[in-house]
């Protein structure tokens, strides 16, 4: 104990902090959504009143839907690409410390500044978007004023703004793996796709599961991307749960109803971390 106080120190600031500002929280959020309060009267419990209220609203079901159509569509680019592109970067030679700091760029972007530029870029007249479409003679596309494309143009902007973390992760990880087991592969006749299968992939397979849980609970709780870009619209098409939760607190002025969505948003979330949790502990094992 002697030896180890002051680490155990550290960790007592680090409790202490998760404690304050996130368990407390979360603790409160659960108990708020079982109560009717203003924050001036006393609360009145009301049991699960709230959740039947939020679950009869009209944008409840496009809410979940949109959300978990956003996390699949991030998974398929914000998972995969910055693998992909990790396994590019290395491969190279030459460059690679200014092309991993050109991948890394967008994630120094303050969020909001990002998000910003890509609705430039997504100007019907004058956006860049439309200007490569009518390059190669195409039609220009209504990016986010169109129930077609408006969530997909939400994705293309959080993929862009978190490749960078991925890769560089990815990349680390890929660093790690002793050359002598490409060398042995090469020897037996794999080719490239080969190696990545039957030698990159089991070698990174605990951090790609990793960052397959962080992905889906980072995704399923977009919010700056619909509240800046769209507003939820058009048509309901990319409100998200967490909009959806932000509107009930500050928009509805109803905070208890927007705990309760978050309660259920975190119930699902806590499945996906108990799946992670199980497939981890029998990789393991």
């Amino acid at each position: 104990m002697r030896r180890n106080i002051t680490a155990y120190g550290f960790l007592c600031g680090a409790l202490i902090c998760f404690a304050f500002f996130s368990w407390y929280p979360m603790v409160w959020e659960v108990v708020l959504s079982f109560q009717q309060t203003n924050f001036v009267d006393p609360p009145i419990w009301v049991g699960l009143e709230n959740f039947v209220t939020v679950f009869q609203d009209a944008a409840f079901g496009p809410a979940w839907k949109n959300t978990v159509m956003f996390t699949v569509l991030a998974l398929i680019f914000g998972y995969g690409v910055p693998f992909v592109i990790a396994l590019v970067l290395n491969e190279l030679r030459h460059a690679r410390a200014y092309l991993r700091f050109v991948v890394y760029l967008p994630v120094m972007l303050p969020p909001a500044v990002g998000v910003l530029l890509f609705q430039w870029f997504y100007e019907p007249e004058y956006g860049l978007f439309n200007q490569i479409l009518g390059f190669f003679r195409l039609p220009a596309l209504d990016w986010l004023n169109s129930t077609d494309t408006a969530l997909v143009s939400l994705v293309i902007v959080s993929t862009w703004m978190n490749l960078g973390t991925g890769t560089l992760i990815y990349l680390a990880a890929l660093q790690t793996i002793p050359g002598e087991l490409y060398e042995a592969a090469e020897l037996d006749g794999a080719g490239i796709f080969k190696r990545i299968w039957h030698v990159t992939i089991p070698q990174t397979k605990l951090i790609l599961l990793v960052m397959l849980l962080l992905q889906i609970v980072a995704t399923m709780q977009v919010f700056i991307e619909p509240y800046l870009l769209t507003g939820g619209g058009p048509e309901n098409s990319t409100v998200s749960v967490v909009y959806l939760m932000y509107q009930y607190a500050f928009n509805f002025g109803n905070i208890n109803g927007g705990n309760a969505l978050g309660v259920m948003l975190m119930i699902v979330l806590m499945v996906f971390s108990a799946i992670y949790l199980r497939v981890s502990r029998e990789d393991k094992s």
